[in-house]
């Protein structure tokens, strides 16, 4: 071994911190990080309120029936979508169809009857205008004749008067003069009777109008009857293919074919997936400063899939108060609970197609209080 060498320099080893110091410096590094963190969770939920108590709800559109009748046809089946004037159901259209026809031969004949009317009508007013002008006037014509012919028979008497007394006419001739004026004045009499009974028969031809008219307005009325009762069976035919109303999805059938059905019983329910919208029950001590168009969040349950939507409307009344049997407080074991109120809050349209969201469905709605 070469004494001569030299000695290699060892490096001094360092001694390891106390313990006490490297929790310091934890502490000193943790502490701002965990107030930092802190301060950033408390500015980001100071404008937010949250709500587990939140479900997906929608339109339910019950399909019943409007006529009664035996179901031909289910075209439908459970979950199955469909589109707005799809067919869903057929009835049987055979009665109604029977009772159509028998409306249309109805409202014929009330038509036939209302042009019999009409000519019954225009004889009458013929009849009439008849007796009133032409008839009249020549039975008037007449009575003045008569009057002209017993003012002559009577000036003819007075005149050969004095000469049948002084015997200067025979008193045969005086007492045909005198016989002419009685038969002038006879004839007179009866057509001044003649002329009433005129007057009589234009009245009752009037009256024979009136009667025509009624005819004429009641044969026209059976013809509106007629035609509302076809129009109501046609009406009624057209109910006999019942449609979608609405786009949706099929649920809960419960019509199957040769089922006889009565007007107003259900079929079946339509849900419209796109029309749904959120129900949030919020805690009252959270509406403070809530309010209708409020932005909010709705993070769905099934995927997690966060969706932007906002406020529509806030219940009037808490959901306690509107359920089937609501609470009563004025006894003596009252106990003060926090109340829920319903708040309804619309998906946007863009965000709404991403997830199809089923009524009853659980979410979490979030809404920032700006």
């Amino acid at each position: 071994m070469n004494q001569d060498a030299p000695a290699q320099a060892v490096p001094p080893v360092e001694e390891p911190a106390p313990n006490g110091s490297r929790a310091m410096l934890a502490l000193k590094i943790g502490v701002p990080v965990v107030l930092l963190i802190g301060a950033g969770m408390w500015f980001y939920s100071r404008n937010r309120v949250s709500t587990d108590d939140a479900q997906v709800d929608g339109h339910l559109v019950p399909i019943s029936c409007r006529v009664y009748g035996t179901v031909d046809k289910v075209l439908v089946e459970d979950n199955q979508a469909v589109k707005a004037g799809d067919p869903i159901v057929a009835v049987d259209p055979r009665d109604i169809q029977a009772r159509l026809a028998q409306a249309k031969a109805a409202y014929s004949q009330a038509q036939a009857q209302v042009e019999g009317a009409k000519a019954d009508l225009a004889r009458a007013r013929v009849a009439f205008q008849q007796g009133k002008g032409s008839d009249l006037e020549t039975v008037k014509a007449t009575l003045d004749a008569r009057k002209a012919n017993l003012d002559k028979a009577k000036s003819d008497v007075q005149r050969m008067k004095p000469l049948a007394d002084r015997e200067e006419i025979s008193a045969q001739q005086f007492d045909t003069i005198r016989t002419q004026a009685e038969v002038a004045e006879s004839e007179w009499r009866a057509a001044q009777q003649r002329l009433g009974s005129s007057h009589q028969e234009a009245d009752i031809r009037k009256v024979a109008v009136g009667a025509a008219e009624a005819r004429l307005a009641s044969a026209q009325a059976q013809v509106e009857q007629a035609r509302a009762a076809q129009e109501g069976l046609e009406l009624q035919l057209g109910y006999t293919q019942i449609l979608a109303p609405v786009d949706g999805v099929v649920t809960r059938r419960i019509v199957e074919a040769g089922q006889t059905i009565q007007p107003g019983q259900g079929l079946l329910t339509l849900i419209p997936l796109h029309q749904t919208w959120v129900t949030a029950n919020f805690k009252e001590t959270q509406l403070a400063r809530m309010q209708p168009g409020q932005e909010a969040e709705i993070k769905v349950d099934m995927n997690g899939v966060v969706l932007k939507a906002r406020v529509d409307s806030i219940a009037g009344s808490t959901g306690s108060r509107m359920s089937l049997l609501p609470p009563e407080n004025a006894v003596g074991n009252f106990v003060k609970v926090v109340q829920r109120i319903p708040v309804k809050i619309h998906i946007d349209e863009q965000d709404a197609k991403k997830v199809i969201l089923r009524p009853g469905m659980n979410v979490e709605a979030t809404v920032i209080l700006k």
